[in-house]
């Protein structure tokens, strides 16, 4: 990166879509290389999943906004919020109460020297059991992000729900781990956390499993969610005991549920958080724009997409990693479109 100064400015106009780690990370390179800059976010402001998604115990909002500012105010990126940038036809997702302004992704084609999508993987996996539909059982992510948002005075604090005083988690990626801290840290008596494999699988890894475990959160591993049992309200959850089988598609062993090993966990909610999906600003193939079977923008080795000029990096490029990952894969991304437009 270069120092905190405004280099000499190039005619040339990039437009970025989404100002979560990847967005950030390659908005700041780009300015460093003299580029105009529009970044495009649906949210109230920019940060993405480092200000509306990761709790403040794992990365605080100030180094986010701190970061943030210098962009804005020493590199004059300019950040055009709560619009939303569509190809084909528009989907409701998390985060579309706050858009007030839409924008057709063939008009920033047209309009800008390259474009680049780093709009993150935001669509939770459901459980697909009987009983997700009851009062206190919900996704994850979308919990995170509405507690977040009224951290931040965006929405009123009581239209958070209460988790009670017993909270099981299912999933143990970072998301899951996230949920879990944050629901011993509101005042949750008991927290599960329910995994279908063992500790050695674990997205989130050892580590965070094992500080879990330290703040007396409750490991339950090789356990599959069968039901969710209540009237209204969520009242407990059925599980089935399971053993690891010969690898699945992933590479890793496949749980197999233990016939007539079925057993229930009281609980006051359940936040259900195996995994998340890409959110492209399209559904399917648009604009010439390829996704994989999985949702995934498909890039070439230079991060372009099948449409010539436009780019794409993170967890809509690798589906859900890391904050890391994406920045990492935001700055590679970035350099790409350097090279690009110098040969132009």
């Amino acid at each position: 990166m270069c120092k905190h100064e405004k280099p000499q400015q190039r005619d040339r106009k990039i437009a970025i879509i989404g100002a979560g780690p990847a967005g950030l990370a390659a908005a700041g390179y780009l300015a460093c290389q003299g580029y105009n800059i529009d970044v495009y976010d649906k949210l109230p402001e920019p940060g993405g999943l480092l200000l509306f998604g990761i709790p403040e115990f794992r990365i605080p909002s100030s180094r986010v906004r701190g970061g943030i500012n210098v962009l804005k105010e020493i590199f004059e990126i300019n950040f055009i919020q709560k619009t939303k940038v569509y190809c084909g036809s528009k989907e409701i997702e998390e985060g579309d109460e706050f858009v007030s302004n839409e924008v057709d992704l063939e008009e920033l084609i047209s309009k800008y020297d390259a474009v680049l999508i780093a709009t993150g993987a935001w669509r939770s996996n459901k459980l697909n059991i009987p009983g997700e539909e009851l009062e206190g059982v919900h996704i994850a992510l979308e919990y995170l992000h509405k507690y977040r948002l009224a951290e931040h005075n965006y929405i009123p604090k009581e239209s958070v729900p209460s988790l009670g005083n017993r909270v099981a988690v299912i999933g143990a990626g970072l998301t899951a781990v996230d949920a879990a801290i944050h629901a011993k840290l509101i005042g949750a008596k008991e927290v599960y956390v329910m995994y279908r494999r063992t500790i050695n699988e674990a997205p989130a890894g050892k580590y965070e499993i094992e500080k879990l475990k330290s703040m007396g959160i409750k490991w339950m591993e090789l356990t599959i969610p069968k039901s969710i049992i209540g009237d209204k309200r969520v009242r407990g959850i059925e599980l089935l005991r399971a053993k690891l089988g010969a690898p699945d598609a992933s590479g890793r062993p496949r749980p197999e549920p233990i016939p007539n090993s079925e057993f229930i966990v009281e609980v006051d909610s359940v936040l259900v958080a195996i995994g998340e999906r890409p959110t492209p600003p399209f559904k399917g193939e648009c604009g010439g724009i390829k996704v994989d079977r999985r949702g995934r923008i498909v890039i070439d080795k230079n991060y372009m997409t099948s449409r010539k000029g436009v780019f794409a990096a993170g967890d809509v490029v690798t589906g859900p990693w890391n904050v890391g990952k994406a920045i990492g894969g935001g700055l590679r991304a970035a350099r790409a479109l350097h090279l690009y437009l110098l040969s132009r």
